[in-house]
């Protein structure tokens, strides 16, 4: 795995560089995952790691998979991709461009783990609480975790605020047990 980011580290930073003196890091993006997403089925990869066909028929059958329309110079990405026998690491690339492109916009995504729904309003009070303490915008992902009990866990980056029922349990029997 820690060899698939080195070799991985140097696409995703060209395509983070065409994207940012373009201006198109939205296009880019929205077409790093529709082809990591098409390289990350098994069918795909039966292909793509298929030694009986040329690197050239692997991009050409690779583009004809991929959801959606790519532009020009994406599809010119992923035939060097399918040249080098690297369109594999395509989910890797795509992680490692969104966050190329969350550090330079100064984003970070905020994964919020609820006990129960959280309307808009809400969602909005705290990510408005939230991002002084980050220093940065944060996007919210929000998804029901009924083990929670009550409350919230928020994860960005590796950082981890729990203000949920179920960690002020645990918290209360770590205390009580010492």
């Amino acid at each position: 795995m820690a060899e698939n980011v080195t070799i991985a580290r140097p696409y995703a930073e060209a395509a983070f560089q065409l994207a940012k003196e373009s201006g198109t890091l939205p296009a880019w993006e929205n077409a790093l995952s529709s082809m990591a997403a098409a390289a990350a089925e098994p069918s795909v990869r039966d292909v793509l790691t298929d030694p009986g066909r040329t690197s050239t028929d692997r991009g050409f059958l690779f583009l004809t998979v991929v959801p959606g329309e790519l532009a020009e110079e994406h599809r010119s990405f992923a035939r060097v991709l399918a040249e080098n026998g690297r369109l594999g690491l395509l989910p890797e690339i795509q992680q490692m461009f969104t966050d190329l492109k969350n550090e330079h916009e100064r984003t970070a995504i905020a994964n919020i783990s609820s006990a129960f729904p959280m309307d808009d309003a809400t969602v909005a009070r705290l990510m408005a609480d939230l991002e002084p303490r980050f220093g940065c915008r944060l996007v919210p992902r929000v998804t029901l975790d009924p083990e929670l009990i009550g409350g919230v866990t928020v994860a960005v980056g590796d950082e981890v605020i729990d203000a949920s029922v179920r960690g002020k349990l645990a918290a209360m029997a770590t205390a009580l047990q010492n």
